[in-house]
């Protein structure tokens, strides 16, 4: 069975062909079928945007597309940059710039109560379509640390491990990540689906 994993991302697409091919799945990527589909993400939330990127890439390749959407909320920004988090300050900022942008902007701020979340959607050719969530809480910190990860990982704290994300390993992230816990209720969901 092959899915299509709507990314371009090869970290993405090894993690999920890892997971996946305890059942039986083989994960490609649009690219490995030649399909160049560019979704507009229009959503208001993560579980949107994913479905919007599932149901146009199950559409394009014929097969099973599995799609995510994440980002970063933090309460003083009322939740933002949430579903903005990868466009957050405008389309010349790198991640650098981005997290760099982020703490100029809660420069004075006390409450610094932040969450990533993730959102994971998979669209079946004959209409079915399954959905899974996942969050992670933490704090935002004041100077970045750490050189591990992407995006902003190096102001993502956790207050339980005293590090932030980008100061974690790899194996350490996924296990308390907002993705490693999406991915673990998307593959329960998915086990049950593949059983019917």
């Amino acid at each position: 069975m092959k899915f299509v994993l709507a990314t371009h991302n090869p970290g993405k697409l090894r993690e999920m062909s890892a997971i996946l091919s305890q059942f039986g799945v083989e994960v490609v990527s649009p690219g490995d079928l030649g399909i160049t589909v560019d979704v507009e993400e229009t959503g208001t939330t993560f579980a949107e945007n994913a479905m919007l990127k599932a149901r146009a890439i199950c559409e394009a390749a014929g097969l099973p597309a599995i799609a995510d959407d994440s980002g970063l909320c933090v309460d003083a920004l009322n939740g933002g940059p949430g579903v903005y988090s990868a466009r957050y300050g405008g389309e010349g900022l790198d991640d650098r710039g981005r997290y760099m942008l982020l703490l100029n902007n809660l420069r004075g701020q006390t409450t610094r109560a932040a969450h990533f979340a993730c959102a994971i959607a998979c669209a079946f050719p004959g209409g079915d379509e399954l959905t899974a969530e996942g969050r992670c809480d933490g704090t935002i910190a004041f100077a970045p640390m750490g050189e591990g990860g992407f995006g902003y990982d190096p102001v993502f704290f956790v207050p339980e491990l005293k590090k932030t994300f980008g100061q974690l390993t790899a194996e350490e992230k996924s296990a308390i990540s907002h993705r490693g816990r999406a991915l673990a209720d998307f593959v329960k969901k998915l086990a049950t689906y593949l059983k019917k």
